[in-house]
């Protein structure tokens, strides 16, 4: 079972992106080379044809980037409800944040809380402003904790 602590949220990275940007960065800089190279050199047509490859590449990158960010943007507005969660379930029962880690990247009903050792079943009202939790034992002992 993976659990995740309150730094998780905080420093949740986001490696796809970065990547993603760097191969646009790299097609925009082959198309521009392309195309100072086609109209240098007009009768040869193989620059224009990987101009032509290079800038249909970077659609196909950017339209995949820009899929992952509205995907990003909904999973960093959902997680944003961890921290201040984790928070309270720390200062209720007077412990650090940093103690208190969570199985789930959303605050949904029935997620697992972990401190001092001890799993709890979270249950959350319907509109979400308040919980309760229930002690619970998991199966699997096998921890992963990501920081």
């Amino acid at each position: 079972m993976t659990f995740y602590t309150e730094d998780y949220f905080l420093h949740q990275q986001q490696f796809n992106s970065v990547i993603n940007y760097a191969v646009i960065l790299v097609l925009i800089i082959l198309v521009l080379i392309n195309s100072f190279r086609y109209l240098h050199h007009q009768l040869q047509t193989r620059y224009r044809d990987l101009g032509i490859i290079f800038f249909l590449l970077l659609l196909i990158f950017a339209g995949l980037q820009i899929t992952n960010l509205e995907k990003s943007y909904s999973q960093q507005s959902q997680s944003l409800q961890m921290r201040p969660f984790i928070r309270a379930v720390a200062r209720d029962h007077n412990i650090s944040s940093d103690k208190v880690v969570v199985n789930s990247t959303t605050l949904t009903d029935g997620i697992i809380v972990r401190f001092n050792k001890k799993d709890y079943r979270v249950n959350l009202s319907p509109n979400g402003d308040n919980y309760t939790l229930t002690r619970a034992h998991v199966v699997d002992h096998r921890v992963i904790i990501e920081k």
